[in-house]
């Protein structure tokens, strides 16, 4: 609970701040009640007795409530995306007091990432590692299929693009980074990942 202090200090020195509180249906009910200070005056006391400002900050918190449960038909009148947001309010309204939701400015719900959202993602992974490796003095190139295969291999409605982001890592960077490491007395240049019998081949040149 003493961590709340790290934060007023930090707020005291830089009053105009984006806080971010991941996953705030983990946190400790006394760090609910400080947040629950901060919406409702706009400051808090810290351990030292010194008032600090939070009127200049914008707070986010996220949070996987709703997401667990499984979608189930849609009534008349009611899309999928509607569906969801009553899902997810009910879910927040299970951890989160009535008295610290009516003081959030506003909820947003995001909807399920689907496979057509996972295969542009992997274009945007793939391009960012492209350009990291360009600045390392490496051209970077694969097949289309390429995609295909690691949206296959990692999609998940649950647990959204972090399947993703580990598929790549595994299956492409970290075998990456082993062939540069066994090239090393003939530097390699050119790295292409292309599918093949079902499996993902990373070839150096």
């Amino acid at each position: 609970y003493d961590e709340a202090g790290q934060l007023t200090e930090k707020i005291r020195r830089k009053p105009y701040a984006v806080i971010l509180f991941d996953e705030i249906e983990k946190a400790h009910p006394d760090v609910m009640n400080v947040l629950l200070q901060i919406l409702d005056d706009g400051e808090i006391t810290d351990s030292h007795g010194r008032k600090v400002n939070f009127e200049n900050t914008v707070i986010v918190m996220t949070s996987n409530a709703g997401s667990e449960r499984k979608e189930g038909t849609v009534g008349f009148g009611h899309t999928v995306n509607e569906q969801n947001r009553d899902r997810a309010m009910k879910a927040l309204g299970e951890f989160l007091r009535p008295e610290f939701l009516n003081r959030v400015d506003e909820v947003i719900c995001f909807n399920r990432l689907d496979e057509k959202n996972f295969a542009g993602i992997a274009h945007i992974m793939l391009d960012e590692l492209q350009k990291s490796l360009e600045d390392k003095g490496l051209h970077f190139t694969w097949d289309e299929d390429v995609e295909d295969y690691l949206v296959k291999k990692s999609y998940s409605a649950t647990y959204g693009a972090r399947n993703l982001r580990r598929t790549i890592q595994k299956e492409l960077e970290d075998v990456m980074a082993a062939q540069i490491i066994d090239s090393y007395e003939h530097p390699v240049t050119q790295i292409h990942a292309s599918v093949e019998d079902g499996k993902l081949v990373v070839r150096s040149l």
